[in-house]
């Protein structure tokens, strides 16, 4: 899928490619010969090789256990009379079957266990071969094979080298057939984003398997040619070492490019020839260029040349908006999507409980609620990613319950992501080309980029409001365009349901307006659309019904203006107001002069800044509050003031010194230490461990005075202080996390979101030590998206909105303010918003 010309030239370049290593063959004679011969199969093998990791993603080390069998059985059966062209095939077909019948158990692992499995399945071939000394020969091999024969004619080695290269050039020619097809598209799918391939309806065991099978295949086929051509077969041919080199070729030539194999097969072979020279100091020199080659040319020889050389290009002529939205209006439409009593636990927690829900078709319906509300998992529940616990989900009377993700988008059901998943190494048009099929492949050579389905998918990208080029490459694109090449992806799938997943997420206000507009069409001509979204505004202005949900459990169902007034509603994102009250003992006693500050701060991801000129200010002992719906920008702030995420523009100002160019362990080391959402336990350390690496800038200086007094504090961590930290439960781990970066004695401590996930009863006796280490002189900003409870214990709050600062006042005018509610849950504006959507 990655390659710099144009498929007619390319099909070209295999062609003379193949001309050319003929006549060289034809022309050369003895020794020469035979290494042409080398290149040709460790082409073959390496083709397939190429399937796997470089289309796929799989690693494999143990190709070399696929060619010794192919090598085995073609010198088994050739001994025994068999005629070459009957073994060719079936040495395939025998390594073949050994690849799915290792893929069976291996694909289901990833990264360095899939590689473990493969390494140990080369080493069983190796001492098979060995031990099996009735079939095999044991250590002295076999030896004595015919030569094949056309007729009566005998072949020659010269004949058995120039039907090799025929053989490397048919096998690069197919392997790009295979990465235009749907097959190679799910490959590469599959490989860059293995969730969105299967919520577009891929099975990624088939696909998986298929390419190991291609690869065991064509290893097979390569060993068959190299009985023959060496007419001795030992277990010493077949190290495991070969496995790497075999790899090592891929990865020089190109992974993933059509051409990469033949590239690498020329530099593996070939490169330690012209060293023979360098004797015993061959190895070394050979295994020095091929690191060079890597450091230099990440992307291999191929990869390296294409980035210089000038991009095919195409015309693609989009369909109109109105060919596009008679296309959509005409996609099956289910009756609606019925969601029964639907619950999910995982482990003791239960994360949806009892949530019932009728999704009809021309319909906006959206989800909200406060973070780890269940807003998600509800949406992965639906989508198939997750199997409920209880509870059925009804398309038109079928039942979706505990079916598989692309079960889910085989009948009707497409969905977009929090983090956009777009399969980065493909084009944009591609990205949208591969939902068109629902997940079917369709003929493993079958080109799937055709006239038609280019226009379709331009032209929904078009109707989305993408208006780049559509042979960009989909990881190169900016955060807006993603989200809009992922609805557009989406839309391919002729869904009758659409599930959004925070689709504004990271979005600048006029992109969320276009955002809203094309939601809203997309309802109208009929489909089932699903929104889960933390812009209030966007929520309230083209939402026809809306659930609110709180701790998995629902809470409020009904219109915008309904859920805006709703008490339930408003308790859940603000808090109840049952929490005690937590006020100062005495007078706040500081200083005008800030401890920390920013100064119109400016932070975001990409081209969209999620923090607008922020400007807020610290002074030392106070306890200020940062306020905000989800999505408001708080954490992006907390990021930016700890240094994991540089500012764009303004700047930090901690004890009179401007800190936003510091790293974050300089921060820490300066007095500014974060407690972050999560809290981020290092599980597998004890409580005394992750409490102590909190003092890790000053731990000369340690003591255990103030462990002692950290626990006198937090009485709950005494008894479980050589537990370790992943059996505590999250209100002990966010206890520990606080204590962690209090042994940093911070001039200011960040807290992120501590309330949340745990019991209302945690959560009080959590924030009664808050407003103890506020009493004790302990500077604080903290962050909680329960407005209420933070302002209880806050002298001072801010308010983000959009990223940016809409209120700022003492906590106690803050909590009383109309407005605060407002920030949450939309304001004023949200009837004017969405009478223009509309």
């Amino acid at each position: 899928m990655l390659n710099f010309m144009s498929r007619t030239g390319l099909d070209l370049s295999i062609l003379a490619l193949t001309v050319g290593g003929l006549i060289l063959t034809l022309a050369s004679g003895g020794y020469i010969q035979f290494v042409m011969g080398l290149v040709a199969l460790t082409t073959v093998l390496c083709v397939g090789l190429n399937v796997l990791y470089g289309l796929t993603g799989l690693v494999s080390l143990g190709q070399v256990g696929f060619f010794a069998i192919g090598a085995y059985t073609s010198g088994i059966l050739l001994l025994n009379g068999v005629s070459f062209w009957l073994v060719l095939p079936a040495a395939g077909f025998v390594a073949g079957v050994a690849g799915c019948l290792l893929a069976i158990p291996a694909v289901r692992m990833a990264g360095p266990f899939l590689a473990m499995v493969t390494i140990a399945f080369a080493f069983i071939v190796e001492h098979g071969a060995v031990e099996w000394r009735s079939m095999t020969g044991g250590q002295n091999g076999l030896m004595g094979f015919p030569m094949p024969e056309i007729g009566s004619y005998v072949l020659s080695e010269t004949d058995l080298v120039l039907f090799s290269i025929c053989l490397a050039g048919l096998s690069l020619y197919l392997c790009r057939r295979l990465a235009d097809s749907g097959w190679g598209m799910a490959m590469t799918g599959i490989r860059d984003a293995e969730i969105a391939a299967s919520s577009l309806g891929y099975k990624p065991f088939v696909v998986k398997l298929a390419a190991f099978a291609i690869a065991a295949a064509m290893a097979g086929l390569a060993g068959a040619l190299f009985t023959p051509l060496m007419m001795f077969i030992a277990p010493s041919n077949f190290p495991f070492s070969q496995s790497i080199l075999f790899l090592f070729a891929v990865l020089i030539g190109g992974a993933g490019s059509v051409l990469g194999p033949l590239a690498g097969a020329l530099v593996t072979v070939l490169l330690p020839e012209f060293l023979s020279g360098l004797a015993e100091y061959r190895l070394l020199f050979f295994g020095a260029l091929l690191v060079g080659v890597l450091l230099i040319a990440p992307r291999g020889l191929v990869g390296s040349v294409a980035a210089y050389l000038p991009k095919p290009g195409r015309k693609i002529l989009p369909k109109s908006a109105a060919d596009i939205e008679t296309l959509l209006a005409g996609y099956p439409k289910p009756d609606k999507l019925e969601i029964e009593n639907l619950g999910i636990s995982f482990g003791g927690v239960r994360a949806v409980d009892s949530v019932s829900l009728s999704l009809p078709a021309g319909a906006v319906t959206s989800i909200i609620g406060p973070n780890g509300a269940g807003k998600t998992t509800i949406l992965n529940m639906i989508s198939g990613f997750y199997k409920p616990t209880d509870g059925n989900i009804l398309l038109s009377g079928k039942a979706l319950s505990g079916l598989p993700a692309f079960e889910a988008a085989r009948s009707g059901i497409a969905r977009t992501y929090q983090t956009t998943k777009l399969f980065e190494n493909m084009s944009v048009v591609a990205n949208v080309i591969s939902g068109l099929s629902r997940g079917r492949l369709g003929q493993p050579l079958a080109k799937v980029e055709s006239a038609e389905n280019l226009a379709l998918a331009a032209g929904l990208l078009r109707y989305c409001g993408y208006m780049g080029d559509f042979d960009k490459r989909a990881g190169d694109l900016p955060h807006v365009d993603r989200r809009l090449v992922e609805i557009a992806r989406a839309l391919a799938m002729k869904p009758g349901v659409l599930l959004l997943d925070e689709p504004a997420a990271g979005l600048m206000r006029a992109d969320k307006d276009q955002l809203a507009v094309i939601l809203r069409k997309i309802a109208d001509l009929g489909l089932a659309v699903v929104l889960v979204e933390h812009d209030m505004e966007l929520v309230m202005g083209i939402s026809d019904r809306i659930q609110a949900v709180d701790a998995g459990k629902p809470i409020a169902f009904g219109t915008p203006a309904e859920i805006q007034a709703n008490e339930t509603v408003i308790a859940a994102y603000l808090g109840d107001g049952s929490a005690p009250a937590l006020p100062r003992k005495g007078q706040l006693e500081t200083v005008q002069t800030p401890v920390l500050s920013t100064l119109k701060l400016t932070a975001g991801y990409g081209a969209a800044p999620v923090l607008k000129d922020v400007s807020v200010k610290v002074r030392p002992g106070e306890m200020v509050a940062l306020l905000g719906a989800n999505g408001a920008g708080k954490s992006t702030f907390l990021s930016a003031l700890s240094g994991l995420h540089r500012p764009v523009e303004g700047s930090i100002i901690l004890n009179d010194d401007p800190v936003h160019t510091l790293a974050p362990h300089d921060l820490v080391g300066r007095g500014l230490v974060l407690v972050p959402e999560g809290r981020q336990v290092f599980p597998e350390l004890t409580v005394l461990e992750n409490i102590e690496l909190g003092a890790y800038k000053r731990r000369k200086a340690m003591s255990g005075d103030e462990i002692d007094a950290l626990l006198a504090r937090f009485p709950r961590l005494k008894d479980r202080l050589h537990s370790r930290a992943g059996l505590l439960s999250g209100g002990e781990q966010q206890m520990m996390a606080i204590a962690r970066g209090l042994m940093g004695r911070p001039s200011v401590l960040l807290l992120d979101e501590p309330s949340l996930g745990l019991a209302p009863a945690m959560i009080n006796e959590l924030y009664a030590i808050l407003g103890e280490l506020r009493d004790d002189g302990i500077t604080i900003l903290l962050v909680d998206q329960m407005a209420s409870l933070a302002l209880s214990v806050a002298d001072y709050g801010y308010v983000l909105e959009q990223g940016r600062i809409v209120m700022e006042g003492p906590a106690k005018d803050l909590i009383a303010d109309e407005r605060l509610t407002a920030a949450y849950l939309g304001g004023g504006e949200t009837a004017d918003r969405r009478e223009a959507v509309q």
